[in-house]
């Protein structure tokens, strides 16, 4: 399933939650065309909002910068391929 390793940059997620985000990256690049990072990250922003309750946010591209409030152990940004991914719950500011 896991075709590329995929390299985690930062977390605080646990490690169950940190490979449900690598398999769901993994799985939406098979779904849909690399160049099409809107519908990867949407797909899996609805796989998460799914298993782990509503508020999740994804963002998925090679070149991109935020700054953003979370949720406590609901973060990681890794790289898979040729892809940044950041996956986070969002936080009452």
């Amino acid at each position: 399933m896991l075709e590329g390793k995929a390299m985690v940059e930062d977390t605080d997620m646990p490690i169950k939650m940190q490979v449900q985000a690598m398999s769901a990256a993994s799985y939406a690049l098979d779904l849909f065309d690399v160049s099409d990072c809107k519908s990867i990250a949407a797909h899996i922003k609805k796989e998460f909002d799914k298993i782990y309750g509503p508020g999740w946010q994804c963002v998925v591209g090679s070149n991109f910068g935020c700054f953003f409030t979370h949720t406590k152990g609901t973060f990681i940004y890794f790289r898979l391929e040729t892809l940044n991914f950041l996956i986070f719950k969002g936080a009452a500011a």
